[in-house]
């Protein structure tokens, strides 16, 4: 007997909100019992600015997690008290190695209540750190949205997060679809699988839309030299001055040092579930086909970032890829012509979105490093701080090794190209092969502009949200879609 296709009240989501909580995000913890962490997450801009965040957190009282009553409370405990650790790391000259017990213990009683790392997660600054401003319009408006926490207080750094939570919240009519037409398949109703297929490839143009909105309020440079810096994790950090990690004071007395990923795109379980709905398989940078599955599971990045999902959403993936047949349905059934269509447009489309975010990532991380690289020739480029912004200036180029250990664009392009396997019609595969030229772009000025980019991507050594990396690195990717 064929296991049930997930419905979405199992896991806690709904075809409105998606990945989104159901009920909004608290603005702040209803017991003043939490005011003095509400006080830190309030002034964090200023905190941080003054370099007083470490001497205010070290002096905090250690606070139980008993008044947390609501799910909606145990979210914002766990995004703020993200946020100010992050802040306790990275907001000095050199990163903190030891969080306090005052934020380490409530902080890992949340996450282990939550079923979530103790990190500064997707999920903690984005899925769970947004409001509306007016609550009669829809969250899926960029005008209508605003973060609840942010490290730097800018404009850059809330439309950098809220951009992903329109997407969220824009996307999220496609888990019903998704599910729909598995059922579809189930009943062998190809006019079913066919009409969702087509709704889910118009509501994609949809986001890759939103998506090339980040360059209206979001500056490239303090993306990268104010707001990434903060995100950073403590996995493979040791440029930045992390080398064995971060301790989490806990109180048993015994020290164990903890490497984490931060916050990354790939944490979203929307865009993931794209993939598994379409059946679309992503390997390691370099890889074409896995030895096996469990190998291809264990090395394969976009797996092991479900790990920092909140568990429910994870579940939800594991449980919808057991059950995934809409790419061999498809396959099985190529004369039908709508239908095949209709399951490239989805590849297409989702292609175009990758597309749109290798065009982003270049410009937000691969462009500013050899900026920042330029300008740092001197010693006094980076005297006296110690960061992942400051680590991706040191080196001399190919020849300096990341410690994240990811191949960005590389790693990008396979994605993306892994986006258009799967397609059914061999001019689809032709298309999304093809790069796509801006208008009235000739042919030799594209040329030349691959060209150039392609002798320039392989010099550069980039630190990402969740850690750094090379381009000559063979081990999956970060902070991508």
């Amino acid at each position: 007997m064929l296991p049930a296709i997930p419905t979405l009240d199992e896991y806690g989501l709904s075809a409105k909100h998606g990945f989104l909580p159901n009920e909004l995000p608290l603005a702040r913890l209803p017991d003043p019992y939490y005011n003095k962490w509400e006080a830190i997450a309030a002034n964090l801009p200023a905190l941080i600015l003054s370099r007083r965040l470490r001497g205010v957190i070290d002096r905090l009282p250690l606070l139980d997690t008993i008044g947390l009553e609501h799910d909606a409370e145990w979210r914002r405990a766990y995004s703020l008290l993200c946020f100010v650790t992050h802040g306790y790391i990275w907001a000095g000259d050199s990163p903190a190695d030891r969080i306090p017990s005052q934020i380490s213990i409530p902080l890992l009683t949340i996450s282990h209540r939550l079923e979530i790392l103790p990190v500064a997660t997707y999920a903690a600054v984005c899925l769970w750190n947004f409001k509306p401003l007016f609550m009669n319009e829809d969250i899926d408006n960029l005008e209508n949205l605003a973060s609840l926490i942010t490290f730097t207080g800018s404009m850059d750094e809330s439309w950098f997060y809220l951009v992903s939570v329109a997407i969220e919240a824009r996307g999220a009519p496609i888990l019903d679809l998704g599910l729909t037409a598995m059922e579809g398949v189930r009943r062998n109703d190809s006019a079913l699988v066919t009409s969702c297929l087509c709704a889910f490839a118009e509501r994609l143009t949809d986001l890759t839309n939103l998506l090339q909105r980040m360059h209206e309020s979001c500056d490239p440079s303090v993306f990268y030299n104010r707001i990434r810096p903060f995100l950073a994790g403590s996995k493979n950090m040791s440029e930045a001055g992390l080398p064995h990690g971060v301790i989490y004071d806990d109180g048993s007395g015994v020290e164990q040092y903890r490497q984490y990923s931060g916050g990354s795109n790939a944490q979203s379980s929307l865009i993931q579930f794209f993939d598994v709905v379409l059946g679309i398989k992503h390997f390691s940078t370099g890889q074409s086909a896995p030895t096996n599955e469990a190998t291809a599971k264990r090395n394969n990045f976009i797996q092991d970032m479900r790990r920092y999902m909140p568990a429910r959403h994870a579940d939800f993936l594991n449980d919808c890829e057991n059950v995934a047949n809409i790419r061999p349905y498809v396959e099985a059934n190529t004369n039908d012509e709508k239908l095949c269509l209709a399951y490239d447009a989805c590849l297409a489309m989702l292609s175009a979105f990758r597309d749109k975010h290798i065009a982003i990532v270049t410009r937000y991380i691969i462009n500013p490093s050899r900026e920042v690289r330029a300008r740092s020739r001197s010693p006094e480029a980076t005297r006296g701080r110690n960061n992942i912004a400051v680590a991706s200036r040191k080196g001399d180029g190919k020849s300096q090794k990341g410690t994240g250990g990811t191949a960005l664009i590389p790693f990008l392009k396979q994605a993306r190209d892994e986006t258009g396997a799967p397609a059914i019609a061999e001019w689809t595969k032709r298309f999304m092969k093809h790069q796509v030229k801006t208008s009235g772009q000739s042919e030799l000025f594209s040329v030349k502009q691959d060209e150039n980019l392609a002798s320039n991507v392989d010099e550069v050594a980039v630190s990402g949200l969740a850690q750094p990396w090379t381009m000559e690195d063979e081990m999956g990717g970060i902070c991508q879609y």
